[in-house]
């Protein structure tokens, strides 16, 4: 039985039968975005594993480093320690096809005292936001970039070295380079066709504008399932990084003197029977009245739902080095230093593509905000300003983008809008992790500190 990507419980129960799969992931997406859960034997989750399984509640309530982080809500309640049930979205099952005889399916997160999903799921979060759009008569459609820079030694090399003097796969800039590429193209490929084999519509790949700096383009799709696909295409490039005796990385920004990775986001709204509610023949730059709206709500609640883009203290070095860090939350028809880029104007497949979010950030969480973000922008009847070219004869500035994450932290606290989406719980949940990110860095003593300091203070 010869299947591709995403496949039926009944169809798993055959594969197993058959011997093609003999072990099943059952995963969830924690804070960081990242896939933690358990591997099960296949013959034994089609007869019960199913139905659901146990966890952890603290996979919700941790850092990078797995600490258990004090201060957190869900923990203190609880009294301790508790467990989270894992549900199995039977609709996610699909084939991993770099991993020998594995099907992965994603888990959604439930209290398992009270029965009630975990509110502040990444996931969870992004599912409420499906349905609150879809009560609204829309449907949103997004496609995610995904930026990485590749470096030369395993990831326990670099590891062992304390990460210094890592050098990247490339000698120079490889911005849409064939050349350059072709060197790495033995990765690449693979990347491709793997990520493609188990059922993620991957576009390609490109270089970008660093050395060793790669792109990782997603097709166009539906809300939860771009999320879920970015989340599985990140997760197996590390995969696939590895076996390649390489290492890759996600950060923002990976190096004083190099070029951040970022994660850019194109969306749009359509109406549950498809009608693409972006465009209209008539309008500025063919947009309809609702897009100019949904991009001013984008502009407007920039400040407030920037962590869910940037999350930690390596992001703001990112977003400090780019180019439209002078131009504020601004938008501009198809240029690139603005923090939102207006796309295939003109025509039916009119979009705009937010640039803020870094390769770094939860897709779920960056999602979420952005639809929210928009959403209220419609609701509100919201008027869009001059673009970026504009400004000269507006004489407006966009709003500035806060620089750090302590800022970042302090705009989502006061965030009327997403606490009336989200709830206080969840508002308060991702501000206290915004404060430990804080509060961690701040204790420890940089290599900068050293170098500068040592003898010379």
């Amino acid at each position: 039985m010869i299947l591709r990507g995403r496949i039926s419980f009944d169809e798993l129960r055959v594969l197993v039968d058959d011997g093609s799969v003999d072990t099943v992931l059952a995963v969830i997406v924690d804070m960081q975005g990242r896939l933690m859960g358990k591997r099960f034997h296949g013959k034994y989750f089609c007869e019960r594993g199913w139905e659901g399984s146990f966890c952890c509640n603290y996979l919700l309530a941790t850092d990078l480093e797995m600490y258990t982080v004090p201060g957190y809500a869900s923990r203190d309640e609880g009294g301790g320690l508790g467990d989270y049930e894992m549900r199995p979205d039977l609709g996610t099952l699909r084939l991993i096809s770099w991993l020998e005889g594995t099907v992965m399916v994603m888990c959604d997160l439930f209290d398992a005292g009270s029965g009630e999903e975990v509110m502040y799921s990444p996931r969870g979060i992004l599912r409420r936001v499906v349905k609150l759009l879809a009560d609204e008569g829309y449907e949103a459609m997004v496609g995610t970039e995904l930026e990485f820079c590749l470096y030369e030694g395993s990831y326990g090399e670099n590891f062992r070295r304390g990460y210094e003097g890592m050098e990247p796969v490339s000698g120079y800039n490889e911005d849409y380079h064939i050349f350059q590429t072709t060197k790495d193209e033995g990765l690449l490929r693979r990347i491709r066709n793997e990520l493609y084999a188990s059922g993620v519509d991957i576009e390609g790949t490109r270089g970008e504008s660093e050395r060793g700096q790669y792109e990782l383009n997603m097709s166009y799709g539906g809300l939860m399932e771009s999320a879920d696909v970015h989340t599985l295409s990140k997760h197996g490039v590390k995969e696939m990084t590895y076996r390649e005796g390489l290492s890759c990385t996600f950060m923002s920004k990976s190096g004083t003197e190099r070029e951040g990775s970022s994660s850019h986001i194109h969306q749009s709204l359509r109406g549950l029977g498809g009608e693409k509610l972006f465009y209209d023949s008539g309008g500025r730059y063919g947009m309809s009245r609702l897009m100019e709206s949904y991009v001013a709500g984008l502009l407007k609640y920039g400040c407030e739902t920037i962590y869910f883009l940037a999350p930690y203290v390596n992001s703001y070095k990112r977003l400090r080095s780019n180019s439209f860090w002078e131009n504020g939350i601004s938008w501009s028809v198809g240029g690139r230093n603005s923090s939102y880029r207006l796309c295939g104007h003109g025509g039916e497949g009119v979009r705009i593509e937010c640039r803020l979010g870094g390769s770094d950030m939860n897709p779920y969480l960056g999602l979420s905000s952005q639809l929210l973000s928009g959403l209220s922008g419609v609701r509100e009847g919201l008027e869009l300003g001059c673009s970026l070219e504009e400004r000269l004869e507006c004489g407006t500035r966009g709003v500035r983008i806060p620089g750090t994450l302590y800022e970042a932290r302090e705009a989502l606290e006061g965030s009327e809008m997403l606490r009336s989406y989200l709830g206080d719980g969840v508002v308060d949940h991702y501000v206290r992790s915004a404060s430990w990110e804080l509060e961690d860095f701040e204790r420890v003593v940089t290599d900068y500190e050293l170098r500068r300091g040592f003898e010379r203070a």
